[in-house]
């Protein structure tokens, strides 16, 4: 029970330790909560903050590059690892078991080496069919991507490129690769060491559209809603106040109330509510939606759900905020 990763197991009359093989270091840490929304404890089975810290300490024991803090708070625990695929694996992981908590958006692990602030960077090699070369390169370039490579690829028709990007630049970038290749798009990457910063990267210029009230969203209220932006749920839709239900066409945040039911007193023809049209709604990932929140939402996760919401729920209480700081 007390053999760990990296301990060499011999003859006690010849101990000889074999060299540890260096575990690079953590490049991202997401923060993982209890959830305290409305709806926490309805669909997942373990739910208590005892649970949580319990499920990530155990990881320690198989994956030897993943870190474990605890906080100032014994809701919210510090979890550190190499890239977004690392973490979100585990994310996943833990939905499936039947965990459910609260992600906070992923950060960089800076250093200061020499007085100079660092970040860590990735060798990515992306094999993709020759017509899409230009959509990769430029997508790669926006998020402070430099090419030191292009070579024909194996696979014929493809090409392999080679870049050097910061690990910040591929947050959300896999399903990005994926909708801009048809699918057919390959991606490897692999720890490239600390670089000075490269620079601001252009984050989302879309605001969030907030449900402002709980209850069901209704097609009415969706119809309204939708003339603002894309939304992420459909009629039916169970939401409560401070959920966020779609994306907002303009860069603030903006209140909808997508629960809005028609007034009895409408006098409107059958055929008026039946050319509601409602456009299919946009379906978030767990990659796509740690990838879209801003420093003030949460990704809340369950075993049924990937919702989106905001840390402060009530409306009065962040307009304060965004207000008074």
């Amino acid at each position: 029970a007390d053999i760990s990763i990296g301990d060499t197991i011999c003859s006690p009359l010849k101990p000889e330790a074999l060299p540890f093989v260096k575990i690079e270091d953590p490049t991202i840490s997401i923060n993982f909560s209890v959830n305290d929304g409305p709806f926490a404890g309805q669909e997942g089975k373990f739910v208590t903050s005892r649970h949580l810290r319990d499920r990530l300490y155990r990881e320690l024991n198989t994956d030897v590059s993943l870190r474990v803090e605890d906080t100032d708070t014994t809701e919210t625990f510090k979890v550190s690892g190499r890239g977004e695929l690392h973490l979100s694996i585990l994310i996943e992981t833990m939905r499936r078991e039947g965990y459910e908590f609260l992600v906070s958006k992923p950060e960089v692990l800076f250093k200061e080496i020499d007085g100079k602030k660092c970040e860590p960077m990735e060798q990515v090699i992306i094999d993709v069919p020759e017509e899409f070369v230009g959509n990769v390169i430029e997508k790669l370039g926006s998020r402070k991507g430099e090419m030191t490579n292009m070579t024909p690829s194996a696979n014929g028709g493809y090409t392999r490129v080679e870049f050097s990007i910061p690990s910040r630049g591929l947050i959300g970038y896999k399903n990005e690769l994926l909708t801009d290749t048809k699918g057919n798009g390959i991606m490897n990457t692999i720890f490239d060491g600390y670089q000075p910063y490269k620079g601001d990267i252009p984050t989302r210029s879309m605001g969030s559209l907030v449900a402002f009230e709980s209850g069901e969203a209704v097609a009415y209220g969706l119809f309204n809603a939708q003339d603002r932006g894309d939304l992420f749920i459909t009629a039916g839709t169970k939401v409560y106040t401070g959920m966020i239900v779609g994306r907002n066409s303009r860069a603030d945040d903006l209140d909808v109330n997508v629960c809005k039911k028609k007034q009895l007193t409408n006098m409107r023809s059958s055929s008026a509510d039946e050319a509601l049209k409602l456009t299919p709604p946009i379906v978030m990932s767990l990659e796509q939606s740690l990838e879209f929140i801003s420093e003030d939402e949460y990704v809340e996760v369950t075993p049924t759900s990937i919702r989106m919401r905001k840390k402060v729920l009530d409306p009065g209480l962040r307009r304060k905020i965004r207000i008074h700081g």
